[in-house]
């Protein structure tokens, strides 16, 4: 391998050669970028099934998406394959023989209820106490494809693995928040370690459904400005309420520079370096000092060989919670220090809502798409300013912008962080 195929470890450069993306708006890159670049939003009023009595009526939903009846296992798994097919034929390559790992971020779905009340019809007997007890026994006594879909966590993976043509056993992780960026995690140290050459990692979420909006209104996490849809999620506002549920995902191929370059690939960006720090102070919250967050994005610049200096953008985790954007500004500007005030940054979660498993792996595709084409997406319905966060956040209207390294951040329920950082090309 020749030295500039190296990174200043000497490890494989790590080049992404297709990406994939699907959300609330739209399907596919050029769809996506062109809504994220003008500001628009995805968000709107749920009407996939009925919200009364709930807090929360709005939400960021994939509803064009052909999936009847509806679950959130077939959205997932639907969402998955569109974007994941787009980032393969991007690529260059067949998307029905990718011949390489895959790496997939997939919610921990439980079964709606439509799907436990049919699992009950079968049993015959609707005096049973419900359980898992009876679930097992259902599941024993009805040998179907359908049961085993129904209730498979990995399944996705394995119809994904099917439909893509990909190598070996395909690898499902739930880390929360973090997940996407957790799967380009997998794929970066697989192509690091040698283990492959090429592979594909995939974060996908179609989980919107009652229960989980319930869930985490309990958690007081919701946003609850139902008037407006399109306003409710204000990342770093000082009128922010909570966060915006939304579907999504979002695809890379991930490949060796050397094999990229042997194959005349085009190179649409490299993965530098990936920072991972757990966060053990709460099930929900960030430790109060903000150390696991600085040292994840100081891992991920340490990973990549770089300086805050070097970062011309950020890509925030941005959720539009009180706490996590406090957190993540303190961080930042721990981390940054004076450099901080010149450093632009967004969330695109203000436009696509937050995308829960998918956002880390949706949130690279659109860091990718900012360096390529010069365009830095903004923080939409940021009129209220918090004073206690006096960042450059791009309010409102995107802003043109030569960037060659970008730093994405991911902060998951559970503390699991990832810090990527990524780059229009190979640094030297």
């Amino acid at each position: 391998m020749a030295a500039s195929d190296r990174d200043f470890l000497g490890r494989p450069v790590v080049a992404i050669t297709g990406i994939g993306v699907v959300s609330s708006l739209g399907r596919g890159v050029d769809e996506n970028w062109a809504a994220l670049a003008a500001g628009r939003s995805g968000i709107h009023t749920i009407t996939r099934f009925s919200t009364e009595n709930l807090r929360t009526t709005m939400a960021g939903t994939v509803d064009f998406m052909d999936v009847s009846p509806w679950s959130g296992i077939d959205l997932s798994y639907a969402l998955a394959e569109a974007a994941g097919t787009e980032a393969i034929e991007r690529a260059g390559l067949d998307p029905t023989a990718f011949d390489a790992p895959l790496f997939l971020a997939a919610p921990p779905i439980e079964l709606e209820w439509s799907q436990r009340l049919a699992l009950d019809k079968l049993s015959g007997d609707a005096r049973e106490e419900a359980g898992y007890d009876r679930l097992l026994e259902l599941a024993r006594t009805n040998r179907s494809r359908r049961i085993y879909d129904l209730t498979l966590f990995g399944g996705i993976s394995e119809r994904l693995a099917d439909r893509l043509g990909t190598r070996g056993l395909p690898v499902t992780l739930s880390t929360a928040c973090a997940s996407g960026a957790s799967a380009i995690q997998l794929g970066v140290e697989a192509i690091r370690r040698g283990d492959a050459d090429r592979c594909i990692a995939i974060g996908t979420d179609g989980s919107v459904g009652a229960e989980a909006l319930i869930r985490f209104s309990l958690l007081s996490a919701l946003s609850t400005q139902n008037e407006r849809p399109e306003q409710a999620s204000k990342p770093f506002s000082k009128d922010r309420d909570g966060f915006v549920m939304a579907e999504g995902a979002g695809a890379l191929v991930l490949e060796s520079l050397e094999a990229a370059r042997a194959r005349g690939a085009e190179i649409l960006g490299v993965l530098l370096g990936v920072g991972e720090r757990a966060d053990d102070f709460h099930r929900t919250r960030s430790k109060p000092d903000g150390s696991p967050i600085i040292a994840t994005i100081r891992a991920g610049l340490d990973d990549a060989g770089i300086t805050p200096a070097d970062i011309g953008y950020i890509n925030a985790h941005g959720t539009s919670t009180p706490e996590n954007d406090r957190m993540e500004a303190t961080g930042l500007t721990a981390v940054f220090g004076e450099h901080i005030a010149a450093t632009p940054i967004s969330s695109n979660k203000s436009m696509i809502g937050h995308t829960l498993t998918a956002a880390g792996a949706i949130e690279a595709v659109f860091s990718i798409l900012a360096m390529r084409e010069g365009t830095l997406p903004p923080t939409i319905n940021h009129h209220h300013p918090d004073p206690a966060i006096p960042l450059d956040l791009i309010p409102n209207v995107a802003r043109s912008a030569d960037v060659s390294a970008v730093l994405s951040n991911s902060f998951g329920f559970g503390g699991q962080n990832v810090s990527l950082v990524l780059g229009r090309e190979p640094r030297a």
